[in-house]
């Protein structure tokens, strides 16, 4: 799965999601894109599922770019654990993502193809999303 190589500090607080993303809403690499509608947490297994269900239609035909990357760690606590006692375990990364981020991009496919393929990505997604052309 993806995750960071090394960070910083091993735990990380909540944080919030407020607002639009200003970085990563413009379509740079490819020439379609799946575009994020509502702030969430996307697991490094959610954005690998949507990967490899885009990379089968196409059948390895275009290009495909991974915009979004799990840089933060999610704590759990064991089960039927009493209150108190620090902070859990990291047990997954997540990507924090914000209205307007483009999550995936696409080309050397047709449009209808790429529609398609976003399609079934976006299934895979617990968030809403929509899909964007250059054209």
């Amino acid at each position: 799965m993806l995750m960071p190589k090394k960070v910083k500090y091993r735990k990380r607080q909540k944080g919030r999601m407020k607002g639009m993303s200003f970085r990563g809403s413009v379509l740079n690499f490819g020439t379609y894109g799946l575009q994020a509608l509502e702030p969430g947490w996307i697991t490094d297994r959610q954005i690998e599922a949507a990967r490899i269900a885009m990379t089968r239609f196409i059948k390895r035909g275009g290009k495909i770019w991974l915009r979004i990357f799990p840089d933060k760690p999610i704590t759990r606590k064991p089960a039927e654990t009493r209150m108190g006692k620090g902070k859990g375990t990291p047990e997954q990364w997540v990507a924090v993502v914000r209205p307007g981020r483009i999550l995936y991009e696409m080309e050397g496919v047709t449009e209808s193809i790429a529609k398609e393929a976003m399609r079934l990505a976006s299934h895979k997604l617990p968030i809403p999303t929509r899909f964007l052309s250059k054209a």
